[in-house]
């Protein structure tokens, strides 16, 4: 039986980071992965001859190389971010009012972005910069109380972020209100909504806005490698520091000693031993299925069957045998939502005839992704709870998901003028069934647990060494404190690696001792 500093459950990408990073600091690490190649959600596929990547569109928290953000900063830190080359995007919004037949582009930069507001609802500029003033004050607390993590100065925070704390607790649509934004212009930057899984009058307002600010005020790139070849990067950066990654090799028990982790046993009965484990996988499934019960403390049980799976993925990756500026397709991405209403889209949601989603024309930010000639477009959506589960049936599923792909494309084709559907030579379309078979993730959830009261960003980070219920179990990943997306897991595992290290601290002080 081999012994490891750190075993980490799932190579996506949070636990990719995680052994990254514990590799750079010299620590033993393996990492397990039930399929055979890393990456989890950040992966691709093949059909025909093209190749669709399953997740990456935008990083949030990364900026550009003149306005570096967190997630660039990592990248930078680990030794990466050179090997990446970037795209530029060009617009921070364009959305599709389906119901009221209109559409709204905005172009990057805060005061672009206002004016360009002020256009379409004369009167908002003044409330508008109220929101970019709170929301780059949000940034710059939250920053601060991550770092200070349990030595938070609460006079500190009343000196330097006044205006941040009369914000703190109240949702995105509290603080619309408050400051006086139009209701139309509420709908319109609501529309970002969609990142989150939550309509904004649930939504913290601190999390929304810091997502919002960075990446209004800095663009956004892309980065030249897919979401595949970076996870491939990262793993191939932790086995030449001497870390071990181990494929087709699911974990079927977390063993303890002594009632202190121990190690894991996988699915063929190997054995590998830890006294530190990060499991970037739901807290659902671990405590339901690889803790015994009798170790799993009672107030972690309550925690997690307390909370509210995010929403179920639905997407529809789509082969087309035109290039995109033959088919009309200008755009890098194209939001269409059947109301403007964050809470009315939300409840949409809920229908299996829900048309709304986000599509993107993969070609713009990757030139190279497919052959000269064609183009890969993605449609991504979602159900705010199980509504395709409990219709499909054994006997109705590829005809139920067919109809749902359908509906999505034809609202696509209506809203925008655009026809593609003559033109699609390779259709894949993956269901919350797939995502749920695929991921493990429970219900098919793509968002994590929903970020609503207690499980927003801000309460969630304040309490994080509070779910600390186990010792030197971790979590990481979507189901995290740094709640769903792309960016968000990095910068989740980087985080969850540098709490385990305090734990190997604490642990060698305590031996010494």
């Amino acid at each position: 039986m081999e012994k490891f500093d750190c075993i980490i459950v799932g190579a996506g990408n949070a636990g990719l980071i995680a052994g990254l990073e514990l590799a750079k600091q010299n620590k033993k690490v393996l990492v397990l992965e039930k399929g055979n190649t890393p990456g989890g959600m950040a992966t691709s596929f093949k059909r025909g001859r093209f190749e669709f990547d399953t997740s990456l569109h935008y990083l949030e928290f990364f900026g550009t190389k003149e306005h570096p953000l967190e997630l660039y900063d990592l990248f930078k830190k680990l030794g990466i971010v050179e090997k990446l080359g970037f795209t530029q995007l060009t617009e921070s919004l364009h959305v599709y009012g389906i119901a009221e037949n209109r559409e709204y582009v905005f172009p990057f930069g805060i005061i672009e972005f206002m004016n360009k507001m002020e256009e379409y609802v004369p009167g908002s500029y003044d409330a508008l910069k109220k929101f970019f003033v709170l929301a780059e004050e949000s940034k710059e607390a939250l920053s601060y109380i991550e770092q200070k993590n349990e030595k938070i100065d609460l006079n500190y925070l009343k000196k330097n972020f006044p205006d941040f704390l009369k914000v703190s607790t109240h949702t995105v649509d509290k603080v619309f209100d408050a400051i006086s934004l139009p209701k139309k212009a509420q709908e319109i930057l609501s529309s970002y909504w969609v990142y989150f899984g939550s309509p904004t009058s649930k939504l913290s307002f601190v999390h929304f806005a810091i997502f919002v600010f960075d990446f209004i005020a800095h663009g956004s790139e892309i980065p030249s490698k897919r979401g595949y070849e970076m996870s491939v990067l990262l793993a191939e950066e932790i086995t030449n520091l001497g870390g071990k990654i181990k494929y087709l090799s699911g974990v079927k028990e977390i063993l303890f000693k002594d009632k202190k982790i121990a190690g894991v046993l996988l699915d063929n009965d190997e054995i590998y031993e830890s006294n530190h484990i990060i499991a970037n996988l739901s807290p659902t499934y671990v405590y339901g299925s690889l803790i015994p019960l009798q170790m799993v403390p009672k107030e972690a049980l309550q925690l997690t069957n307390s909370r509210v799976l995010g929403p179920r993925g639905f997407s529809i990756f789509l082969g087309l045998n035109q290039s995109a500026k033959d088919l009309g397709l200008t755009e890098y991405c194209y939001t269409l939502l059947e109301s403007l209403d964050s809470t009315k889209e939300f409840q949409n949601h809920k229908s299996i005839k829900n048309r709304s989603s986000v599509v993107y024309v993969l070609n713009h930010a990757h030139p190279s992704c497919s052959i000269k000639g064609t183009t890969i477009l993605e449609i991504s959506s979602f159900f705010t709870d199980d509504v395709f589960s409990k219709n499909a049936t054994e006997k109705n599923y590829f005809k139920l998901k067919s109809q749902v792909a359908s509906s999505m494309i034809q609202a696509f084709e209506n809203a925008t003028g655009i026809t593609i559907t003559p033109y699609i030579e390779e259709i894949e379309i993956a269901t919350p069934v797939t995502y749920a078979r695929y991921t493990g993730h429970p219900d098919g959830a793509i968002y994590g647990y929903k970020a609503t009261g207690m499980d927003n960003l801000l309460p969630r980070l304040l309490t994080m060494n509070n779910e600390n219920y186990i010792p030197n179990l971790r979590f990481c990943g979507g189901f995290d404190v740094k709640l769903s997306g792309f960016g968000s897991t990095y910068l989740s595992g980087d985080l969850t690696a540098r709490l385990t290290l305090e734990d190997m601290e604490k642990e060698g002080e305590e031996e010494w001792n």
